[in-house]
This record gives C-alpha cells, structure tokens and sequence, in this order.
C-alpha cells in the first residue's frame, strides 16, 4: 500500500507515463520543461472534475480515469489540437490501491491511444476530484476558434445528441448497465480529435459540446456576433433520445441536456461538398448562420422558438 505522495506517484503514474513525446524534463522536478517545434504552437486546456458535479460517486475507477482525460482531448479536438502532453492533480479521500490502479489503466489506455505523456501533477487528501492540464501542438498559423462563424456558414454537428444526457438519468437509476448505448455515451465519451484536426483550414469555428448544444451553440454565435437558425427535424437523435423526448412530452431538451462531446461547427456556404473523411466522422447539417442575433430552432410545425438554455456552473 502506498504511504505517501511520493510513492503513488511512482507507482500508479511515473512508470506508466513512458509513452508519448517526451518533454525535455518531466516528472520529477519542480517544473516540467517542454520543447515546442519552431513551426508549432502550443494549446493548452484545464479542467478539473468534482465527485458529484462532473461524475457519479460509483463511477468505475476504470471508465472514470477514461473519462477525466477524454472531455480534455475534446477540448484539444475543438482547436484542431494534435495531443502532446497532459498533467494531473488528483485530490483523494483515502489511498485505495485498486481504485488507483484502474483509474491509472483507464487514463493511460487513452492516453497511449494519442500518444500523450505525463508530464507532471500533485497528490493530496480531501473529497475526491481532478484537475487535467492538457497540451496540443497545431500549426504555427492554424487553429479552430469560436469566434470565426459567417452569415451564410453551414452549422454541423458530430455523432449524435442527447444521448449521454439521457444515459447520465439511467445512470442515477437502479437498473444501470454500461453496456446500455446511452450509458456508454455518459461514462466512456469519445473524443473528436480527428475531426478538428481535419477541420483546420475548412472549419470558420468550432466548440465542444460540453453544456448543451444551445448553450455551446451560443457561445460560438455571441464570440462570432451572428445569431443562427436550426432545423429541428435535422437534429441526429437516437431513437432512445427520441422515445424520452416523447415521454417528457418536450422536443427541445437535447439542446440543453449536456456532457455530448460531440463537435459542433461552421463551415462556408460556398463549401457544397463536404469529402468523405469528414463524412465518415457521421457529420450532420442542422442549419445556418445568420445575422439576427440570438438561435432560433424551427420546429416540425413550422414555429420558431428562440433558445437559451443549457447546463450552468453557477446557476441558482
């Protein structure tokens, strides 16, 4: 059993960390030194999650060590990032020796997936959360942002919506199984990192969609000054997601229900054809950028309502 900082370090985190692009110093300094290629720029992202705002207090140590570096690549795939380097400062309640080793197998599953490496974090005692420092390299004049979308630019979205929402409402119930599509969805979230690198130099900006397709949405309109229409009916929805929207009786609720990490962007109108290696990432058109500020969805019936809904860190 490991007695110390020190000691979970090496054992759960150095020795698994030899994998990736090495930094020019690493873990074992106060600092990690890093060096960027001339022609590169560095992107950098932090997040950190909290045991019962970010995740479930019975999440499996496995998928959540999985998940905790997976809605940062997404971050990364959102700039256009290639993954380089990550670091993590994880707070625990107790020292758990094979609660560590499956999140350590989990974290480092994925991030051998992107050829990322340790290169640095802390260790301490309290109620249980982490805090990810990830680092991408894009080119020197390339990146993605949210704040590049056109009137007249398509709107796409990756994948499908609503439904690690709707796994995260299975996932509080009794009957939960991982092996429920929805379930999966929540727990193991895929990150788009190829898309956004090949959406560098086609994409006019791009979000992960983190909170809610309404409230990313509108972070892109309100840092682009343009407003935007969506085609309900152009929506990709699974038909579990649209079983419980008719349960519920609201079709609007996959704009706001979160944790999708699903790319949302816009593209050129003049961009007719979209290429097969986009297409292969199961991108949907849903609507168009316009001047009139705000999103408007249009509904099957042909009414239009305007949204601003999502999830809110600090909403009372």
């Amino acid at each position: 059993m490991p007695s110390s900082e020190f000691s979970i370090i090496d054992e759960f985190f150095t020795l698994k960390s030899s994998q990736g692009v090495p930094p020019e110093l690493g873990i074992g300094d106060d600092c990690a030194i890093l060096d960027v290629p001339n022609d590169k720029q560095l992107a950098v992202s932090t997040d950190t999650l909290i045991e019962g705002v970010h995740f479930l207090a019975s999440s499996a140590p496995y998928l959540l060590g999985r998940k905790v570096l997976a809605v940062n690549l997404s971050d990364l795939a959102a700039m256009g990032a290639t993954p380089a380097w990550v670091s993590m400062a994880i707070t625990l309640p107790s020292i758990d020796k094979a609660w560590l080793g499956q999140f350590s197998d989990g974290f480092f599953e994925l991030a051998k997936q992107y050829n990322m490496h340790l290169i640095g974090g802390d260790t301490t005692q309290g109620p249980l959360s982490i805090t990810i420092t990830i680092m991408g390299l894009l080119p020197k004049t390339k990146r993605l942002t949210r704040s590049g979308a056109n009137v007249g630019d398509s709107i796409y979205v990756s994948g499908s919506i609503g439904n690690a929402g709707l796994g995260l409402q299975k996932a509080q119930s009794d009957e939960v199984s991982v092996n429920d599509a929805d379930v999966s969805a929540y727990l193991n979230p895929q990150p788009r990192v190829e898309l956004g690198q090949q959406l560098l130099g086609r994409a006019t900006s791009c979000i992960d969609i983190s909170d809610g397709l309404s409230a990313d949405l509108h972070h892109i309109l309100n840092a682009s000054r343009v407003g935007a229409s969506v085609i309900h009916d152009t929506l990709p929805l699974s038909d579990s997601v649209r079983e419980h929207m008719t349960c519920m009786g609201d079709n609007l609720w996959p704009y706001s229900t979160g944790d999708d990490y699903e790319l949302c962007f816009t593209v050129p109108a003049s961009i007719n054809d979209i290429d097969t290696k986009l297409l292969a990432h199961g991108i949907t058109k849903i609507g168009v950028i316009e001047q009139q500020p705000g999103l408007r969805i249009q509904l099957p019936n042909g009414e239009k309502v305007t949204l601003n809904k999502g999830y809110e860190h600090f909403n009372e």
